[in-house]
């Protein structure tokens, strides 16, 4: 039982792990490079797009990555492909040359967690300091819901599985969508509440915020909330019974998803609807009624507003004080701040010796005792008084004498890179016996991902050395333009060698799990390197 709780929680670890990872691209120096990309593959649904569609959207749109060139391009999709936020898709390629095959058999479609995070960055740049309105309207509906629902399921013969469906499905997109606006609005005000340099017109202008339009949305939220829990209270019995008559008349992709485990078909993990399990009417009562003896969320608005309401008045105070000339210096700080932004960097350093008396210190870093927890406002003339270490105190020094520590121990480093290393010649390997064994009948294989790699590095490195001749016409006169008569590639550690021929009218086909590639006018043929070839290579190498 313990193994198995334990290897649940690392199941667990791993997989929020990796949902985390497709929040990376965000925070990368290529950031707004990813951004662009990511809203190439927002604009479209259920599309798969290649290098050159992605530059030629990314030039339409202007944006930032409007400049990148194919390879660029081709790295930062890689790059999303790891964090999770791209997926790759696999189809059939028509490529006129090796290059522009390597950068076409590779297409890219959007991740679900890519869809969800990009669209969640793209709402929180565009209204990240914006004060949004409470939808208080949206509080009667729910109220209004809830009791026409408790009414048609106490009734006789209960309530219509649709009627019922389509009831459910309202009432909580209603109140998501109320739950929502007063986070954001509550989030956006104590933003607002935590800044002490408001002067008279913005005081002014938030005052109006809290006594109004706050006092409004609580006043209302107090006056209905009683209603929605006597309505839940009534409601609460026959909950389990409706979602089970709900479930009989409309399973959605659940049923499917069962239907698809009765064939023996991989399981497909399913998200319902909101309303549909008993998980969501539990935390649509706990947003009204305090059922965990930790209060509701009404009760944490109503505190919420306490507390903006004190900081108003703090803010009040603070403002009247300055009126008098006893407390504020919001002037001279304004003054000193044009003094440090006119100053040098040396001068600088003066004026804040002379303003602050801050003077450079020899030794800082010392810890107060665990029990002695100092709040960041305490001042250091009457804060407690730490405790120097005696090494510190008489010889100016932080180092501890005794034995020095051992060495650390990067063995289990290194084995983890040779069998890296080892696994990488051995996949190396597998691929050219699979070319080898390959040889002669392409057309009746298939190629897998690592003998395709290899090939290609074999054809262009072949090609690269090849020794173009100029052909002869019938009337012994050299023509114009080259022919390639063959071209020959090798490697001495995998002891491996291609040969390749011109050929007119022959076409070879390559297919392999990656795609298919056509080869016009061109035979290969896959051999093992000579013995004398073997030993020269080990004599040069020795």
């Amino acid at each position: 039982m313990g193994a198995s709780a334990s290897g649940a929680g690392q199941d667990a670890d791993e997989e929020a792990r990796r949902r985390l990872n497709a929040y990376t691209y965000l925070s990368a120096p290529e950031r707004l490079e990813h951004v662009a990309i990511m809203r190439v593959f927002c604009g479209t649904l259920l599309a798969d797009l290649a290098v050159p569609d992605i530059m030629a959207k990314l030039r339409q749109a202007g944006a930032s990555a409007a400049g990148l060139d194919a390879d660029t391009l081709t790295v930062r999709l890689e790059q999303l492909v790891q964090w999770g936020n791209l997926l790759r898709s696999s189809h059939t390629v028509n490529a006129s040359s090796i290059s522009e095959y390597q950068r076409s058999r590779s297409r890219y479609q959007l991740s679900k967690l890519g869809e969800r995070i990009q669209r969640d960055a793209d709402g929180v740049l565009a209204e990240a300091d914006a004060a949004r309105e409470v939808s208080n309207e949206l509080l009667a509906l729910v109220e209004r819901g809830l009791r026409e629902l408790a009414d048609l399921v106490t009734a006789p013969g209960g309530v219509e599985p649709q009627d019922g469906l389509e009831r459910i499905s309202t009432l909580f997109v209603q109140f998501t969508e109320f739950a929502d606006s007063i986070r954001d609005f509550y989030a956006y005000l104590g933003q607002v509440l935590s800044r002490y340099d408001l002067d008279s017109a913005e005081y002014q202008g938030f005052k109006e915020l809290l006594l109004d339009y706050v006092e409004a949305i609580t006043e209302d939220v107090a006056f209905r909330a009683p209603r929605i829990s006597a309505a839940l209270d009534t409601l609460w019995p026959h909950i389990p019974a409706l979602l089970d008559r709900l479930d009989s008349h409309a399973q959605g992709l659940t049923g499917h998803s069962a239907q698809a485990q009765g064939e023996s078909r991989p399981e497909v993990r399913i998200q319902r609807s909101r309303g549909r399990e008993f998980a969501d009417w539990e935390g649509l009562r706990g947003w009204f009624s305090n059922t965990d003896g930790q209060g509701s969320q009404v009760d944490q608005l109503r505190d919420a507003t306490l507390r903006a309401l004190q900081s108003l008045l703090a803010n009040a105070k603070r403002m009247l004080r300055s009126a008098t000339g006893e407390m504020s210096r919001r002037k001279d700080l304004l003054r000193l701040a044009r003094w440090f932004d006119e100053a040098a960097p040396r001068d600088a350093h003066d004026i804040a010796v002379a303003a602050f008396g801050l003077y450079g210190a020899r030794h800082l870093g010392i810890p107060p005792a665990t029990d002695e927890v100092v709040p960041a406002y305490t001042s250091w003339w009457t804060g407690p008084v730490v405790e120097v270490p005696v090494a510190l105190r008489e010889r100016g020094s932080r180092a501890q004498r005794g034995r020095a520590s051992a060495v650390e121990d990067h063995s289990a480093q290194k084995q983890l890179l040779r069998e890296a290393a080892r696994q990488r010649a051995a996949a190396r390997a597998a691929a050219a016996d699979e070319l080898r064994s390959a040889s002669g009948r392409f057309a009746e294989v298939r190629l897998t991902s690592a003998a395709l790699s290899l090939l290609l590095e074999l054809l262009a490195t072949a090609l690269g050395n090849a020794q173009l001749s100029r052909p002869v016409s019938t009337d012994g006169e050299r023509t114009a333009g080259f022919e390639l008569d063959s071209a020959s590639s090798e490697d001495a550690e995998l002891r491996i060698r291609l040969t390749v021929r011109r050929t007119a009218g022959t076409r070879t086909v390559l297919y392999s799990a990656d795609g298919d590639l056509l080869l016009d006018d061109l035979e290969l043929d896959i051999g093992r390197t000579s013995a004398a070839v073997d030993g020269e290579a080990e004599a040069s190498v020795s």
